[in-house]
């Protein structure tokens, strides 16, 4: 596996910390409102990143987390005339909800920030102890430069930063770029805490989430959007190198964004569409195609073409492999699991060159274009079909993409055979209206 690594800004060949074994963590959403496509990408991506590590043998533990303490919580629950748990469980909820409907596995943990609270404190108890960290009338910021390598991440310099920066007259900050670890209030939901009463600033909740749930101070692989690079992720790192002296992951991976016709989806823009909405529209196998076409560093423009060409290619597949499994119990043979050994080991090649999506699409096409050869001749070789099926069903698996095999009930396989029956006799007529009926089934 070779990954494009965000920090070292090049590909790099992926060597796990321990063999056999794939630590990964990906920052999850704010949960006051339902996730739009754009949400979506990093769901699909790491997603597929997961089941790419599993086909070649990897145990991976894969952790993203909620985040139910935030500004935009309050208000939201305020607006909704609701407790802010029960509004961060209501989406929380439909983020799963979303992230199923993309056929994504649930993370195997999950963490909220109000459950890690206490562990959030002491984290920031330490910066502070070590200098890194300083309280202002309750408030608590993270010193920028008590970090040499600050801005390593996004290749930015300190110097350059703060000639962009904002500087408030009356700000509390030794420094216009420190950041807040903790936020002196009592609206919303707060902790006591040994600066104040309040809660903590968002760019924390990771570093101590990766800290308590893998058990270590470094991982594998970090991911996220683009959009998190600068500054979220840098001042995660930020935070970590101060206190334990490393930037947490050996390979940090991010997505490139979403556009929706050329133009960066927006709410001010109002041109935000939800998960929910486009997947009752087209489905749930035709986004997350649509999603995987491009390659995930490179920005993807959405728009109508995608989707036609992700249902189109989409349609093919299934068109053939529902011919398979239909071939297969006219002819009552068993699939067997073997799969065909050339074009599944292409499939993991392209796979594993940094999740390759567009050049992996085109094993799953020769594959399927092989298949339909193998269904058109006259003796069928019912191995090499079992063997393509079995490479088409795994490609579809690590991709995302939810196939059932076709089963023929007594009615269906009736019509099948006076389908083939018509045809062979040239009774036009007779055929397309079995075949309607098939269609009608969903058996073609």
């Amino acid at each position: 596996m070779k990954l494009f690594n965000s920090y070292t800004n090049k590909m790099e060949e992926f060597v796990p910390i321990e063999e056999g074994k794939v630590s990964m963590y990906v920052c999850g959403p704010t949960v006051y409102n339902r996730p739009h496509i754009g949400n979506g990408r990093p769901i699909i991506v790491y997603d597929t990143l997961k089941k790419t590590f599993e086909a070649l043998g990897y145990d991976v533990t894969y952790v993203s987390n909620f985040t139910d303490v935030d500004d935009k919580i309050i208000k939201k629950a305020k607006e909704e005339g609701i407790t802010e748990a029960e509004l961060t469980k209501k989406y929380i909820d439909g983020y799963n909800e979303d992230r199923r409907s993309l056929n994504a596995d649930i993370p195997d943990i999950t963490p909220k920030v109000t459950e890690t609270m206490d562990e959030i404190i002491a984290f920031i108890a330490d910066l502070v102890d070590k200098k890194a960290a300083y309280v202002v009338e309750g408030d608590v910021y993270f010193r920028v430069n008590a970090v040499e390598q600050y801005g390593a991440l996004s290749k930015q310099k300190i110097d350059d930063l703060m000639v962009g920066a904002r500087i408030d007259e009356n700000s509390l900050k030794e420094n216009p770029l420190d950041f807040t670890l903790w936020k002196k209030t009592d609206e919303g939901i707060n902790w006591d805490s040994p600066w104040s009463k309040g809660r903590p600033g968002w760019h924390t909740e990771c570093v101590v989430m990766i800290n308590k749930e893998f058990k270590s101070h470094r991982i594998d692989i970090h991911g996220g959007g683009m959009d998190l690079k600068f500054p979220h992720h840098e001042n995660e790192i930020a935070q970590s190198e101060a206190c334990y002296h490393t930037h947490i992951a050996n390979y940090w991976l991010h997505n490139g964004m979403l556009n929706l016709d050329g133009v960066k989806m927006s709410k001010s823009l109002g041109n935000t569409l939800l998960i929910k909405d486009m997947v009752n529209e087209i489905g749930g196998n035709v986004l997350r195609w649509a999603f995987l076409s491009a390659h995930y560093r490179a920005p993807l423009n959405f728009n109508d073409e995608v989707v036609n060409n992700a249902r189109s290619e989409l349609n093919k597949i299934m068109n053939s492999y529902k011919q398979a499994c239909v071939k297969m119990q006219l002819a009552h043979k068993e699939f067997g699991t073997e799969k065909h050994d050339k074009l599944w080991n292409s499939f993991l090649e392209e796979m594993s060159d940094d999740l390759n999506t567009p050049n992996a699409f085109s094993v799953v096409f020769e594959t399927v274009k092989q298949l339909n050869g193998a269904l058109r001749v006259r003796e069928i070789d019912y191995d090499t079909v079992s063997k393509l099926v079995a490479a088409l069903e795994g490609m579809m698996h690590v991709l995302g993409i939810h196939i059932d095999r076709t089963i023929l009930d007594e009615e269906s396989f009736e019509l099948y055979q006076k389908w083939n029956d018509a045809k062979a006799v040239k009774d036009f007529e007779k055929a397309d209206s079995y075949r309607q009926k098939l269609m009608e089934k969903g058996v073609l």
